[in-house]
């Protein structure tokens, strides 16, 4: 356990829990190390005081390159099946939190740790030489983590299908260009944009951005019609909360909100 938590790095900070993946080199996943970030991500889940979670890496060089390879390429079918399904669980433990979750990427990002953060709300990256993408297909796999869907969603089916079946990895500039990256930044400026933009969504009214994230999951395979009531359920929901008074009373009276 004690080398578990020396893999897995977590500081919260008025508002906001940071989550480093510290596993050199690559922060290869395993079965157990999987478990432990469901285990950390769950117990953030208990602090109502952190709105923001930000996953990140220790390493400049990588961000995260999914599976441990020489683990899952000794491991049994089943115990390959087991693996993917701990990792379903920790990105389920993302997509259904009520806290906006920011993957923060400066380097190479593949297969499952592509995966895991499409599965988070944004994604900010630095700009550089590093290799984004969702190599499965040349290991005669696909992505099991969510990697279809969710590149599917972000880029379309046309560039997804490219990506996938042949493999190849882009650029970061072309994660970009694609819409995989929400932002990308310099080297300069990469982590005063990731902080400002971080602590400005910490500041955020909390209710409002739930109802925002619950809402962009929820509606898909919606008609036109039972979106439309959906978005009205939710913004309903919010009129009455302090934090749209408090928004209203900030901009008559030209100042910024405090939100709850």
């Amino acid at each position: 356990m004690e080398e578990l938590k020396s893999q897995l790095r977590v500081r919260k900070d008025n508002g906001k829990a940071y989550v480093t993946l510290n596993r050199p080199p690559a922060n290869s996943y395993f079965l157990e190390y999987l478990l432990y970030i469901e285990e950390t991500l769950l117990s953030l889940e208990k602090d109502k005081t952190i709105s923001v979670v930000v996953i990140n890496s220790a390493s400049e060089k990588f961000f995260c390159a999914g599976a441990d390879i020489k683990i899952f390429s000794n491991n049994s079918s089943d115990q390959n099946i087991e693996m993917v399904k701990a990792a379903r669980k920790v990105t389920k433990t993302i997509t259904s939190s009520d806290k906006i979750y920011i993957a923060c990427i400066q380097g190479h990002i593949l297969g499952g740790g592509l995966e895991l953060a499409m599965a988070c709300d944004i994604r900010l990256a630095k700009e550089g030489n590093y290799l984004v993408g969702l190599p499965e297909v040349k290991l005669g796999l696909m992505p099991g983590n969510g990697g279809t869907p969710r590149l599917i969603d972000l880029i379309g089916a046309s560039k997804a299908m490219e990506l996938l079946v042949t493999g190849d990895s882009v650029t970061p500039k072309r994660a970009y260009e694609l819409g995989l990256f929400n932002q990308l930044y310099t080297h300069e400026n990469f982590e005063e944009k990731v902080s400002v933009f971080v602590n400005n969504l910490a500041k955020g009214p909390k209710k409002a951005m739930k109802a925002i994230k619950n809402y962009v999951i929820q509606h898909k395979g919606m008609t036109a019609e039972q979106a439309l009531q959906f978005e009205t359920e939710s913004v309903n929901k919010l009129y009455g909360t302090y934090d749209a008074i408090e928004g209203f009373k900030a901009f008559i009276e030209k100042r910024t909100p405090e939100f709850e």
